[in-house]
């Protein structure tokens, strides 16, 4: 096993659907780690599109670029010496493997944890009535219903929040940078 310098900087990203859980997560680890003395950073995907990308839409190309916007910023972080915590759709493999090569690429450690909640769980759960909003045909394009989401292939850690509480999905995560020598 490697082990990193407790001291080094590295992120974990957490994709899945929205209201898969991603954010509760990201909290209740950035909690974690804060109070074991780690620097932490979140880059919250809804607070991220509401400053960094506030002029992008939710097509392909600005989800791309969201995406690389968030990447960049979370290696500077992470670079800095922060555990950066990353709760963002991200609905494309192509664009998480390369915020994946450029992290590998500057040496930074990088973690995919995929939320793999349920579309049904997450539409029941609907935080922020997206799924009601478009059921009701009011937005399209919402990701995993009536555009695209690539579930990742090889993730460093799958989540399912409807078989697990927050707080053990959190532990989970917390015990995958304690083996990374990253808590």
């Amino acid at each position: 096993m490697i082990t990193q310098d407790p001291g080094a900087g590295a992120t974990v990203w957490l994709t899945g659907l929205p209201s898969a859980g991603k954010s509760t997560i990201a909290a209740a680890v950035a909690a974690r780690l804060r109070a074991g003395g780690r620097r932490v950073a979140v880059l919250d995907g809804d607070e991220v599109r509401r400053t960094v990308s506030a002029g992008l839409g939710f097509g392909r190309a600005d989800r791309e670029e969201n995406v690389r916007r968030v990447g960049g910023l979370a290696e500077a972080a992470a670079r800095a010496g922060a555990v950066v915590l990353v709760p963002v759709i991200a609905p494309y493999a192509a664009c998480r493997a390369r915020v994946r090569r450029r992290h590998e690429a500057a040496g930074i450690p990088y973690m995919e944890i995929y939320v793999a909640t349920p579309l049904e769980v997450c539409a029941q759960r609907d935080v922020k009535g997206l799924y009601a909003r478009q059921a009701a045909g009011e937005i399209s394009g919402l990701t995993g219903v009536d555009d695209p989401y690539e579930v990742p292939a090889a993730p460093d850690l799958r989540l399912d929040t409807s078989h697990e509480s927050p707080a053990a999905s959190a532990s989970a995560v917390y015990r995958l940078l304690s083996a990374r020598g990253l808590a």
